[in-house]
């Protein structure tokens, strides 16, 4: 049988927008099927889900005027991917939300965005003719409001175009080979985030159809690859942290042919344990033969995704270095500057890292002042990650700027001394803030979750680190957490983290 998505390209023309791409897949997959969703929720074929959004469709237009924005609350899950295409097939433009947020943050997305609808269920936009065509717009366009998570300050409505969400689809045909078989993807990720998003939206153009959990639960998500013998996990690194915790080398997981993970910097021995969990491929009575690859994307909201990417095959660990984001995708240029003076910086040296490309955010909602300070006069967005440039056109991750300890002069990256905590066989994950000094100006702390059974040794603990780094990097405070605070993208809360240690 050929492959559905040898074709797919063929769908993508240049006035593809976010309100007709879903209708354009469908016109090549029809009755294949889409996504099916745990706990008896949706299961659509693609013409289904492309006649759902043509009816929400119509009952968005008969209530929000093209242009106007609409906030998209339902609860997680693939409908409300298909609520933000139907409004954006109206005109208008879809303010996806996390399901996990209160009351009074959702109100601050309405207020901000200036929405004129809010939609919390498919009903309340069901039973209206359907619209047959989508209402024109350029792919310049805002296309949608992705709000940031939130973890310092208010947070902000990013803008992105058609371009930025849709523009880039066509590669989704480009899926390794070694995808034989049964195609099917399990995902546990929020649809409100943009990697849960650009993620089943990818999928769908792909033509591989989705298994999606509304919650990550590390048990039920292994029980689902296991039963249901899917190819495909994409999560973010913590996810898979709970995935070996909750058993995962103790399940048969040969099925999986690529495992993916974003929104964090990948730990390189954890992705290599997950890849010899998976197998190239299963012949008829020899059995399942190899390894899994694995695919990692660097990006963030502001990028309508991923800009950069690094691909592990089988056998060959390239790539999986954490400190490596990889190759900037097409389309996309990389440049890193001194953060003070904006200067550009050689190859080895440390700074900020900027980008620009075609999914880079035209601005934030309403905010002059935040657009000025991240995107510059000439396009190029500051990412507030601090990076290096390496060998062969690679961007080498050192860590986000907000995370940089200033210790007695020295500059602690947080993200080097999490790496070297972790490699103790008692932490599960460790997070590393910076706490007031009066003599050095701020000392590394360090929160840990200890595998079953371990107690915290701060001394131990510390002697186990300055083996590994300089003196001034070790953690002087120390404190055991059963779980760490985290974002909606499983990020972990380091402001939070910081009364731990009051």
């Amino acid at each position: 049988m050929a492959l559905p998505f040898t074709r797919l390209t063929l769908a993508f023309k240049g006035d593809t927008v976010l309100g007709n791409v879903l209708e354009r897949v469908a016109s090549h997959n029809g009755d294949r099927h889409l996504v099916l969703e745990a706990d008896g929720g949706l299961d659509l074929s693609y013409a289904q889900a492309a006649k759902r959004v043509r009816r929400w469709a119509g009952g968005v237009a008969a209530a929000a005027k093209p242009g106007e924005r609409v906030v998209i609350a339902t609860p997680n899950g693939y409908e409300m991917l298909l609520l933000c295409l139907a409004a954006s097939r109206a005109g208008a433009i879809p303010v996806p939300v996390n399901s996990q947020l209160t009351k009074s943050e959702v109100e601050h997305v309405v207020k901000n965005s200036e929405a004129t609808l809010v939609v919390r269920s498919a009903t309340e936009v069901d039973g209206h003719e359907p619209l047959a065509t989508e209402v024109a717009v350029d792919p310049g366009d805002v296309a949608a409001l992705f709000y940031t998570s939130g973890t310092t300050g208010k947070p902000k409505g990013v803008e992105l175009s058609h371009r930025s969400l849709v523009g880039s689809l066509a590669r989704a045909g480009a899926v390794p080979p070694m995808l034989t078989g049964r195609y099917e993807a399990v995902i546990a990720l929020p649809v409100a985030h943009i990697m849960g998003f650009a993620a089943l939206l990818g999928l769908a153009c792909a033509g591989i159809p989705v298994y999606l959990l509304p919650r990550f639960n590390p048990v039920r998500v292994l029980d689902a690859i296991e039963s249901r013998r899917a190819q495909m996990f994409i999560g973010v690194p913590a996810m898979y942290r709970m995935l070996l915790e909750a058993g995962a080398e103790d399940r048969d997981l040969t099925s999986i042919r690529v495992w993916g993970s974003g929104a964090d910097a990948m730990p390189p021995d954890l992705a290599s344990r997950f890849k010899k969990l998976g197998a190239t491929v299963t012949l008829p009575i020899v059995g399942p033969i190899g390894e899994a690859a694995f695919f990692e994307g660097y990006g963030m909201v502001e990028l309508g995704g991923g800009a950069a990417a690094k691909f592990s095959p089988p056998f060959l660990d390239v790539g999986l270095g954490s400190d490596a984001v990889g190759f900037a995708l097409p389309g996309y240029s990389f440049q890193v500057v001194d953060p003070d003076t904006g200067d550009r910086l050689p190859a080895g040296k440390t700074g900020e890292l900027l980008i620009r490309g075609p999914g880079v955010t035209s601005g934030y909602w309403g905010d002059e002042g935040a657009t000025a300070a991240t995107i510059t006069d000439d396009g190029w967005l500051r990412t507030g990650d601090l990076a290096r440039l390496g060998p062969f056109g690679t961007v080498l991750f050192e860590g986000r700027a907000k995370d940089v300890l200033k210790v007695g002069g020295y500059s602690v990256y947080a993200l080097e001394v999490e790496r070297a905590i972790e490699e103790h066989p008692d932490v599960l994950e460790a997070a590393v803030v910076g706490l007031p000094d009066d003599r050095r100006g701020q000392v590394p702390a360090a929160a840990v979750r200890l595998a079953d059974g371990a107690s915290l040794d701060p001394d131990a603990m510390r002697t186990f680190v300055a083996e590994r780094l300089a003196d001034y990097k070790v953690p002087t405070r120390w404190v055991a957490v059963e779980e760490l605070p985290r974002t909606g993208t499983d990020k972990v809360k380091k402001a939070d983290l910081v009364e731990l240690f009051d």
